[in-house]
């Protein structure tokens, strides 16, 4: 059988192939000359994609890729993955690593800034470098990635630290590994007593859903409970195979997930755009987490969203749709300071004796003590 992907400059690729996560990864479009084979791309692109390689590299899967609109340059999808010049464009708070990572690094692949979790990196590689994304400095970068011997050193920290009762696997994409590595690094995490629990962060089901396989889910099964935090953006990146791989992870893999979003100018902040992306992931069993505030990442600056803008949108978002698929909205502070809420300011006035709140819609409200 074969399958013909969204765009039609692709080829045909026989079903078994494309739904072949590690055909997929073989197979990313790296550069301008495959990308134009997708896609049009401008000259302009053309360009950006030549200079901002030197800084972070383009890659994309034919699935991520033949979700975007090939003659649209402002379709959310290519926003995310396509380089544009602005990211040569650095700004006075723009850092290498702004939420100060390697600064709480006591073994390599380890961050532990608060004092009961830890942040392990497992890989440098993603199927998609996200153009906004925190680690630049880092991920696509995979000589530098921790090996056997840095995995038994940040188990044995994680051992001797009883305060940590939580390890989040982060990367690159943990998901990256075989399913026979992620379960012994999960079984070495699960032994440990004070660990109250594990979660996964990847962008997988995003990018690569068809990663999510019975054998994945009957490791992480295995394991229970296990909690994996993904990354959706925008809900054109909820499709078909998307809603199939998250059933098969909520009930094969007895997996609890969420996801957490980035406030994205041009690509989500509008009160329509994230009003489908929440109760779209709702609907197909993914919790909405968190809405970050876009990292202060070098090259990222033409993404962030003012926050005064942010918390309007989440004020009339959370006045227009159910509780149940309303994230956090949240700032990770530059420096390492943690993350912050960012919750709407309902209260107008205190007086003696009854508070005075303004709601979404703009209507007074007054309640007693």
């Amino acid at each position: 059988m074969e399958l013909v992907s969204s765009h039609p400059k692709q080829k045909k690729v026989s079903e078994s192939e494309w739904l072949d996560w590690k055909w997929q990864i073989q197979n990313r479009i790296k550069d301008g000359s495959e990308l134009e084979k997708t896609i049009r791309i401008s000259s302009e692109e053309k360009e950006a994609l030549l200079t901002c390689s030197e800084v972070f590299n383009f890659s994309a899967t034919p699935y991520y890729l033949g979700l975007a609109d090939p003659e649209d340059p402002n379709c959310p999808i290519r926003l995310q993955v396509l380089p544009r010049k602005e990211e040569l464009h650095t700004r006075a708070w723009d850092r290498r690593d702004p939420l100060a990572e390697e600064s709480y690094m006591p073994v390599k692949g380890v961050t532990h800034r608060y004092p009961d979790r830890a942040l392990w990196y497992l890989s440098h590689v993603c199927a998609v470098y996200c153009r906004f994304c925190t680690r630049k400095r880092k991920v696509s970068q995979s000589a530098d990635t921790p090996g056997a011997e840095d995995w038994k050193d940040a188990i044995h920290y994680f051992r001797e630290h009883t305060e940590i009762k939580e390890v989040i696997l982060s990367g690159g994409d943990p998901l990256n590994l075989s399913d026979s590595k992620l379960d012994y690094l999960l079984s070495e995490l699960k032994s440990i007593p004070h660990i109250n629990q594990v979660r996964i962060h990847t962008r997988y089901p995003v990018t690569l859903p068809m990663r999510i396989t019975r054998e994945l889910c009957q490791v992480l099964k295995k394991h229970f409970p296990i909690y994996l935090v993904t990354h959706f953006n925008h809900s054109k990146e909820l499709t078909e195979l998307v809603k199939e791989r998250i059933g098969m992870l909520v009930k094969e893999g007895a997996v609890t997930v969420l996801n957490q979003a980035v406030l994205l100018k041009g690509i989500n902040n509008s009160v329509g755009a994230l009003t489908d992306l929440f109760y779209g992931l709702t609907k197909i069993g993914i919790k909405p987490y968190y809405l970050h505030q876009c990292d202060e990442v070098f090259g990222s600056s033409h993404f962030r969203v003012p926050i005064e803008e942010g918390v309007e949108l989440m004020k009339q978002i959370r006045g227009s749709i159910s509780g149940l698929c309303v994230p956090l909205y949240v700032v990770d502070l530059t420096g390492g300071g943690g993350k912050v809420p960012l919750p709407a300011n309902y209260l107008e006035e205190t007086k003696t004796s009854s508070y005075v709140f303004r709601n979404y819609k703009g209507d007074l409200y007054e309640i007693g003590f």
